[in-house]
């Protein structure tokens, strides 16, 4: 796969929220650790494997710990290589 396409990738799950469903203590994904491999897939879709931590928050704000999270989606692109949707799979 081109850069371009691990680019795009890249920028869409920074800012997709849909990631959430991976985390398994209603924590918060740390975009520095999240991070994908592209597995598979079309002109018009791709499959791709997820790892980030999940920041695991007390009450009173402080962290208490992080946990390790994964997954898999199939993310659907547009003609010009951007991503248009993705689903868990």
């Amino acid at each position: 796969m081109d850069d371009t396409l691990q680019h795009q990738v890249a920028e869409f799950l920074r800012r997709w929220s849909g990631l959430r469903v991976f985390c398994t203590q209603d924590g918060w994904i740390d975009n520095d650790t999240l991070r994908f491999e592209i597995q598979g897939g079309g002109q018009d879709e791709v499959i791709v494997a997820v790892t980030f931590e999940e920041v695991l928050v007390e009450g009173s704000g402080c962290v208490a710990g992080r946990e390790p999270c994964f997954g898999r989606l199939r993310l659907k692109l547009d003609a010009d290589g951007s991503v248009r949707s993705a689903e868990d799979w």
